[in-house]
């Protein structure tokens, strides 16, 4: 393939986007639909401001429980239904609990790692069981700076992230030879609703600032381009990695 504008143009193609009322992954639905994408959008809550942003004809809103598996049948069927194919998938969704280690609760890991990595497994089970068939598919995870480091106080969503990292090169390993990419973005610190608390903190948001290179916060908008190449023709013979866009966090 000679590199091209249209190695990145998504028209005709339909995603499925996790987590996609707000934050990181409003602002993937929201970057992927500028490609030409079709979006299915999937959350708890309402669409409405998605919706508003991508326009209503290309985007199917559905609402789900991602907490647990029980609705990832009906999103793949409803998708198909909509846009006759799967062709991309970002597992953005998912949550956080803060608890030192020693006061950690098994409900807040539980909570935490059913969401953010056995759903997103199952789900990208489900989707490629679609795209495998078409030997063609993108499947894009957002994982997190905390599949590389430690962090204080998130036990289980440093478990999750660092083991939604692993998936992402198993999957890849198994699937990159028919034809579907499995890659993951490694949003440093965003402002969203998961990161209040520490922004909150003027200690923490201070300590948190001096050490990014890029001398601010993300924005959800920075973690879109990079989504949107893992989701187009430009990364098809990327596999398996995990992109961190951290604004240098780990250079430093």
């Amino acid at each position: 393939m000679t590199l091209s504008p249209a190695a990145f143009d998504l028209a005709g193609r339909t995603a499925i986007v996790t987590g996609a009322n707000t934050g990181i992954g409003q602002a993937i639905a929201v970057g992927l639909a500028a490609m030409g994408a079709r979006i299915a959008a999937v959350g708890r809550s309402q669409m409405d401001e998605t919706a508003a942003l991508i326009g209503r004809d290309a985007l199917l809103p559905i609402r789900a429980d991602l907490s647990g598996t029980g609705d990832i049948d009906r999103i793949v069927k409803e998708t198909l239904a909509w846009g006759g194919g799967i062709d991309i998938l970002v597992n953005n969704a998912g949550i956080i609990r803060r608890r030192d280690a020693i006061d950690f609760t098994e409900e807040d890991w539980d909570a935490v790692v059913d969401t953010n990595l056995k759903t997103a497994f199952f789900l990208s089970q489900a989707v490629a069981r679609t795209m495998i068939p078409t030997g063609y598919g993108k499947i894009v995870n957002v994982a997190s700076l905390l599949s590389f480091q430690g962090g204080i106080r998130v036990a289980s969503y440093t478990a999750s992230k660092s083991g939604l990292a692993g998936l992402t090169r198993l999957l890849a390993c198994e699937w990159a030879d028919k034809g579907v990419n499995v890659n993951a973005l490694a949003p440093g610190y965003v402002i969203t609703n998961n990161t209040r608390q520490l922004r909150d903190d003027p200690d923490r948001s201070r300590a948190i600032l001096e050490r990014i290179p890029a001398g601010r916060w993300a924005e959800p908008d920075d973690i879109a381009g990079a989504a949107a190449f893992l989701a187009s023709a430009a990364s098809d013979y990327v596999h398996g990695i995990v992109l961190p866009v951290d604004g240098g966090w780990l250079a430093r």
